[in-house]
């Protein structure tokens, strides 16, 4: 009896451990290492007391966010060392490196409560592929980096080396597949052009979602001139205003880097506009309308912002157009056009489409014409839009120059493509996640199962005749329409082909039906029906 009854308590206190207990996540140890590499904006920055070694988060934060942004992120470019310096003196600025690079670009203000999907930035992606059995420090990475200097700055590129040998023995000497979004593929393409033998080295697949390969027009001229919001709606109240934000981007050479890429042959070529105030000879005032390429826009933006200074503890520093940073980053064009994916690697581009992505812009109007140069930083521009991800056009993320395994495009927004499970699926399939489906299609995202196969061949009469009766299921994630599936009736076509010889015994004809039945909850049933008849030789 005392043995049932310790049995008996065995089994309670095993009960009681595993409601305790959470369930381990699943694992897969097959899987090879990804490294997921941000864009702009996309890694948390912390600033370090030089003195005491204490450090807060500067970016990104939403409590105290203009204060700290202008007293510990404004920033000079140092022309001799070719960075961008914070302006306090007695502080540095550092990237996390906590859960080996992923806390840094996770959740960008993990103190945000309320609305805190706005400050998002691989989270949903780190869940999913969690979820899939990868696993934090084994075979899923990070790399953060200070997104203020150029994307080819010399200490990154030893930053990136030494993370891609990290991931490399921390996985058991498995090659890597590096996963980047937006300007997150200027630098991984800066890297293969400069360090190719390191990248073979190292590196199995790369996959760019939303880079900016020829640049982003529109949303470089309005930063330059007007600033920029990293987050919208009511959350923007407490952010960094456009003008904070302004104000560190004219000295980062990383926004010089997105500038519309000069020897890009663009199907719409991207234009700085401005309605313009001019007399004529004899006195008279006409308006015209100015357009300006991108090489011929820096004129507008040197004039624009002769003057702009910012006031730093009392001292007015000049923050004009920066020339040195604009040289740095034509330098930077021509080293990204040298890169070539090498032989053993391959490479697969996703790019954000649907949405209207500022292309041109057009300052002033007919009415109200500009005056002043100087003035273009409080007028608010007009674009002419192109297809896009709403920051990137699709024409640039496209033109990525390498030889690419599949370009595909997904709808969807600059920032949030990253959270898309069209994304996920085309992720899993590339990364070969679990059983690879070979029926999935990452173009038109749906998957083509065969349900059912059967032929027959028989004679008759001196003929020959095949039958054929083949099924599919097509399996999409596009939503029915609404309509009454009742009334809706299958889609029939028909086929038929023949063949003459020369004589009667090389005759042949073929004869076929195809039935498309309405799709019903995500699923479209297709019947093929066919039949061969030739004369038996």
């Amino acid at each position: 009896m005392a043995v049932l009854l310790e049995e008996i308590v065995q089994s309670v206190e095993l009960w009681l451990k595993l409601l305790r207990d959470k369930p381990q996540p699943y694992v897969d140890p097959d899987l090879d290492p990804v490294l997921l590499v941000p864009g702009v904006a996309g890694s948390i920055l912390k600033s370090v007391d030089k003195a005491n070694g204490k450090d807060e988060r500067i970016w990104v934060r939403i409590l105290g966010a203009d204060h700290e942004f202008r007293t510990k992120l404004w920033s000079k470019f140092d022309p001799s060392t070719g960075r961008t310096v914070s302006l306090d003196p007695n502080s540095s600025v550092v990237v996390p490196e906590d859960r080996y690079g992923l806390y840094a670009i996770d959740v960008l203000d993990p103190d945000l409560i309320i609305g805190r999907d706005c400050v998002y930035y691989f989270h949903d992606m780190i869940v999913q592929m969690i979820k899939w059995g990868f696993q934090e420090g084994k075979t899923l990475f990070g790399f953060g980096y200070d997104f203020r200097q150029s994307n080819r700055l010399q200490g990154t590129m030893e930053q990136f080396a030494a993370k891609l040998e990290a991931v490399y023995n921390a996985s058991g000497g498995k090659k890597i597949n590096i996963i980047s979004h937006s300007m997150g593929g200027l630098l991984v393409k800066c890297f293969l052009s400069l360090h190719s033998d390191i990248f073979e080295k190292y590196v199995q697949k790369w996959i760019a979602i939303a880079a900016p390969f020829q640049g982003a027009p529109g949303y470089v001229t309005s930063a330059f001139l007007n600033g920029m919001s990293f987050v919208e709606g009511w959350e923007q109240n407490f952010f960094i205003s456009k003008w904070s934000m302004h104000q560190l981007l004219i000295e980062c050479p990383s926004i010089y880097e997105l500038m519309a890429c000069r020897n890009f042959h663009w199907e719409h070529i991207p234009l700085l506009e401005i309605w313009r105030e001019k007399k004529a000879a004899d006195g008279n005032s006409h308006i015209i309308l100015e357009s300006y390429q991108s090489e011929e826009s820096v004129e507008i933006y040197k004039e624009a912002l002769y003057s702009n200074t910012v006031n730093y503890n009392g001292e007015m520093i000049p923050l004009p157009f920066n020339l040195e940073i604009l040289k740095m980053a034509n330098e930077t064009c021509k080293i990204l056009s040298r890169a070539k994916i090498p032989s053993q690697v391959k490479f697969y581009n996703i790019y954000g489409t649907n949405l209207e992505t500022p292309h041109s812009v057009c300052y002033g109007s007919d009415d109200a014409p500009v005056t002043d140069l100087q003035e273009l930083r409080n007028i608010q521009p007009k674009y002419v839009y192109v297809d896009g991800d709403g920051t990137v056009p699709a024409e640039s993320a496209k033109a990525d120059g390498l030889n690419a395994e599949a370009r595909v495009g997904v709808p969807g927004e600059h920032r949030g493509i990253v959270c898309e499970h069209h994304v996920f699926r085309i992720l899993k399939h590339w990364l070969k996640v679990g059983d690879p489906d070979p029926f999935y299609n990452p173009i038109n995202d749906y998957v083509i199962l065969p349900t059912a196969y059967e032929m027959e061949r028989y004679k008759e009469k001196g003929l020959q005749v095949t039958s054929l009766k083949e099924e599919w299921e097509i399996i999409s994630e596009e939503q029915d329409d609404g309509d009454n599936m009742a009334d809706r009736k299958p889609l029939v076509s028909s086929i038929s082909v023949s063949q003459s010889g020369d004589d009667q015994s090389s005759r042949a004809e073929a004869h076929a039906t195809v039935i498309v039945h309405p799709q019903n909850e995500g699923k479209q049933h297709v019947e093929l029906n066919a039949m061969s008849v030739s004369v038996d030789a």
